[in-house]
């Protein structure tokens, strides 16, 4: 499932963790938000992907 590669190992493509910062790089460019954008969604709905996604109004 996870295919984007980090320093760690491999990302996790359903969860996002913000201290990951190419993590959150590719979900920046992949939605085309700032990370401000993503901290605020995903202080409000949790660490899942697909509710971050829901809350910019973008498709997974």
């Amino acid at each position: 499932m996870a295919g984007l590669k980090d320093k760690r190992g491999f990302i996790d493509k359903d969860r996002l963790d913000l201290s990951e910062r190419q993590a959150v790089e590719y979900w920046m460019k992949r939605w085309g938000v700032t990370r401000d954008q993503i901290v605020a969604a995903h202080r409000k709905v949790g660490r899942m992907t697909k509710d971050i996604a829901a809350e910019l109004g973008k498709k997974r």
